[in-house]
């Protein structure tokens, strides 16, 4: 009997071993960002289809690039509130490199090789183009600075344990496309905007018990996570518009039946319309070219 709890012992300690060594923070390789230099202008378009502002301005700004946060987010795991990550030095991430700013975006490790929680949608950026994000760092440093200190997340035991968010990344974090297949440029160039910039499954995507995106079921419509209403499918049994009417309404907020955007979306519009209208063209491109959800 002794042997064999000295056996389960050690399994036990072995198994919990691996697990702290599976959920350990791995930023990008230390020269994932070598030879890479940003170009500002450039650099802006990606901060617009990524939507940086529209979660990090503060509530009621009137500057729409000053990235001071605040805005809060409610989740069945608590209400997650959006840091200040304006270029200011001390209060937002001003001090920061150009690797610790990619390790950040493309996997979710902070400058301090924490965890960041996934309402940081880096399960999407983790698609990014590394040229991209060089090119942001590089617009951000152009942007307003705030003082503003950013507030503590809500979130209670045992989510509150950002180790256990390795496991989570190990689990679900997936920087393959959702849409293989063969594909035309232009609906390449949309899935890029789609899956990786712009997030869009982040919200039109149901979730699992673990808050993990159910990819069987993509874009196939999810609850408002403030608990008001559905967020809509874009999938081809719910959504009948023309490639033409989702391209105006990223452009316009104005939908076929001339109702308009509102909630979250809003501010997703804001962006889009600043974009040119190839990559408006190529989103819908890509939302036409999407498949009804698995089983139904």
């Amino acid at each position: 009997m002794r042997r064999i709890l000295s056996i389960v012992g050690l399994a036990v300690l072995v198994a919990a071993g691996f697990l702290f060594w599976l959920s350990r923070p791995q930023p990008l390789p230390a020269d994932a960002m070598a030879g890479l230099e940003g170009d500002a202008e450039h650099g802006r378009q990606v901060y617009l289809a990524a939507g940086c502002r529209s979660c990090h301005t503060a509530p009621e700004s009137e500057d729409k690039d000053l990235l001071a946060g605040g805005q809060r987010f409610p989740s069945d795991f608590g209400t997650f509130l959006a840091p200040n990550i304006s270029p200011h030095p001390e209060a937002g991430i001003g001090d920061w490199s150009l690797d610790q700013f990619a390790s950040a975006v493309m996997r979710g490790v902070s400058p301090e090789n924490r965890h960041y929680y996934p309402a940081f949608p880096y399960a999407a950026y983790a698609r990014m183009d590394r040229q991209d994000v060089a090119d942001l760092w590089a617009y951000w440093q152009t942007l307003p600075q705030s003082d503003q200190a950013s507030a503590p997340h809500e979130v209670g035991f045992p989510f509150s344990i950002r180790r256990g968010l390795g496991l989570w990344k190990a689990m679900f974090v997936d920087p393959d496309w959702v849409m293989a297949g063969d594909l035309s440029p232009e609906e390449e160039r949309g899935r890029y905007l789609a899956e990786a910039l712009a997030h869009c499954g982040e919200c039109h995507t149901p979730r699992g018990a673990l808050g993990n995106l159910d990819t069987a079921r993509w874009m196939a419509g999810a609850p408002d996570p403030s608990g008001k209403g559905q967020i809509p499918a874009l999938t081809p049994d719910k959504l009948d518009w023309s490639a033409g009417d989702i391209a105006y309404y990223l452009e316009s907020g104005f939908t076929p039946d001339y109702d308009s955007a509102g909630g979250h979306m809003v501010a997703v519009i804001d962006n889009f319309a600043e974009l040119s209208p190839e990559d408006r063209t190529a989103v819908a491109a890509y939302v036409k070219a999407l498949s009804e959800p698995a089983g139904e």
